[in-house]
């Protein structure tokens, strides 16, 4: 008989790559002068999500029945260029629910970035396929599209492409590969609310995408996520497996495993709050961003976003990789910011480089991503800094760099 015990974490690790990894997080000190700790990112609602909350509250519709969400659901895909939207309880949630619409299962294969935040490769191992990882390219932190093909097998079924810190992926090559290998695309646009590619809205060139609404994105729910799409056949689908997959027949009786990702009205009520000021927060984004560059661009060491041709990156974080050239390094940089008050966030560590995963992947090298991983951290770029906190946090950047 099997001993009972809970799970157990993976807790072997290469010791080769140790060394890419960032320390353990600083001590913030409220040591400036603004008396309070700078936060990473926090949200903005100073609008009217209140009084739509209030609505709920009044009417008695809190759970995910009314007509919050449905009105949450057209208008934010209306604000991304989609025709349909299918709210869910997180951008995982929306991640995985995309595929297993999509019909991605057992022992099929998923091409996404080893650059990105954990849920990525998760949500593909939620359905028993396997992550195929590629490359970051330099110039983005994207996934490098020139990469893609050599890893396509007879069990690839999708490209997930990530929008990296706002910035969108070279989705014309995407599709083009796509087209050839007949697979899907998925966007995972968690964290690139208004951004456009090529007069194009992210949201809307795949053939779906997914958004997270957690409490640091452009727009923010609380918790929550949703699929876009222009597919009448994945919204109908998708939205039936949101909710156990009832089926319209009679009650209580399912056709398919479904789940229950349902967003509540509460959460659609806040949405809602936050799309009426929609282009607002992502403006803002994008002028901290501008702030920020024009502080900071002619620093020795220090490589600041990417703005390329005709692509909208809407920052979601204002990330920065910290180069040998720089006088300190990245772990010493954010010490030092947080003595200041000033939080910051290491880039993601790559999928390879996870507990859960590297064993998966010994035999390939992912040379860019690891750079970033080691290099990367994103500022303060929350919508409602003020313009003395950002010369604060460039002037501490600045301090840092001629010692």
């Amino acid at each position: 008989m099997a001993k009972r015990e809970i799970i157990k974490p993976a807790t072997v690790f290469r010791e080769d790559k140790l060394h890419l990894l960032p320390l353990p997080e600083p001590p913030l000190r409220p040591n400036n002068p603004f008396r309070r700790v700078i936060p990473v990112c926090e949200p903005l609602l100073d609008g009217k999500e209140k009084k739509h909350v209030l609505e709920c509250l009044d009417s008695g519709w809190i759970s995910s029945l009314g007509s919050k969400i449905r009105e949450f659901e057209e208008k934010f895909a209306r604000k991304v260029g989609a025709e349909y939207g299918v709210a869910v309880t997180s951008g995982t949630t929306a991640l995985h629910l995309a595929l297993y619409t999509l019909g991605i299962g057992d022992k099929d294969e998923v091409i996404i970035p080893t650059f990105t935040m954990i849920a990525t490769a998760n949500t593909v191992l939620y359905c028993r396929a396997k992550p195929v990882l590629i490359d970051a390219e330099p110039r983005t932190w994207n996934i490098d599209v020139e990469r893609i093909e050599e890893k396509i097998t007879p069990r690839t079924r999708a490209i997930m492409p990530v929008h990296t810190y706002g910035h969108p992926c070279d989705m014309d090559r995407i599709l083009e590969i796509a087209r050839k290998y007949d697979l899907w695309v998925i966007e995972d646009a968690a964290e690139a609310h208004g951004a456009e590619y090529k007069g194009k809205k992210v949201g809307s060139i795949g053939d779906c995408a997914c958004f997270s609404f957690y409490a640091n994105k452009i727009v923010t729910t609380g918790e929550g996520g949703m699929i876009t799409t222009n597919s009448e056949e994945i919204y109908r689908r998708a939205r039936n497996l949101r909710d156990h997959a009832f089926s319209s027949e009679r009650h209580f009786w399912h056709k398919f495993v479904g789940f229950n990702y349902r967003m509540t009205n509460l959460q659609g009520a806040i949405g809602l709050g936050q799309l009426e000021k929609f282009e607002e927060l992502v403006e803002r984004r994008i002028e901290n961003a501008r702030l920020y560059t024009s502080l900071l661009k002619d620093l020795a060491g220090l490589e600041l976003p990417p703005e390329t041709g005709e692509i909208k990156n809407v920052f979601w974080m204002y990330g920065i990789r910290v180069k040998n050239e720089f006088a300190v390094s990245r772990d010493e940089l954010r010490k030092r910011l947080a003595e200041k008050g000033i939080e910051t966030r290491a880039f993601f560590i790559p999928i390879h480089l996870q507990p859960v995963y590297w064993k998966e992947y010994l035999s390939e090298e992912f040379p860019v991503a690891e750079a970033l991983g080691k290099e990367g951290l994103y500022l303060p770029s929350s919508p409602g800094l003020k313009k003395e906190e950002l010369y604060f946090i460039a002037e501490c950047i600045r301090k840092a760099s001629h010692e």
